[in-house]
């Protein structure tokens, strides 16, 4: 069965979390998920992780940038997941329109996050957002 495109960025998501605990390469955690737990291999989920893996260092330099008076030591795994892998799809993936990547991450905070991570998450990618090139962001 396909998956949808929420669905496959929630895979994404799930593999960025895991990689927060372990230090192996995100194809890596996808197979032993899918071993472990059953979990299929989605070629749309797989290239967000991987993207996001490869732009790391980078993407948390813009989240830090962003998130104002929170290191991100003090934010949590999920919602830094969240935003790891909306900022590589806002800066990296031109087909996906920013105002779609930001909606997204404010899905999964509000279904795996805390109660005040929805917001931050919001308000962190929007401040990403506002600084990118305005043409990208319209053009997108």
């Amino acid at each position: 069965m396909q998956m949808t495109r929420h669905e496959s960025r929630e895979l994404a998501f799930i593999l960025l979390f895991e990689k927060s605990f372990q230090d192996a390469p995100v194809k890596e955690i996808l197979l032993s998920a899918g071993e472990a737990r059953d979990v299929e291999e989605n070629a749309f989920a797989l290239s967000l992780a991987e993207g996001t893996e490869q732009h790391w260092e980078e993407i948390d330099g813009e989240i830090s940038s962003c998130s104002h008076k929170w290191s991100k030591n003090r934010i949590s795994r999920v919602a830094l997941s969240i935003m790891r892998l909306a900022v590589y799809e806002m800066k990296y993936q031109d087909e996906i329109p920013v105002s779609v990547s930001i909606n997204e991450a404010v899905e999964l905070a509000k279904t795996y996050g805390g109660d005040d991570d929805p917001s931050f998450v919001n308000g962190v990618l929007g401040g990403i957002a506002r600084k990118m090139e305005p043409a990208a962001v319209e053009g997108k």
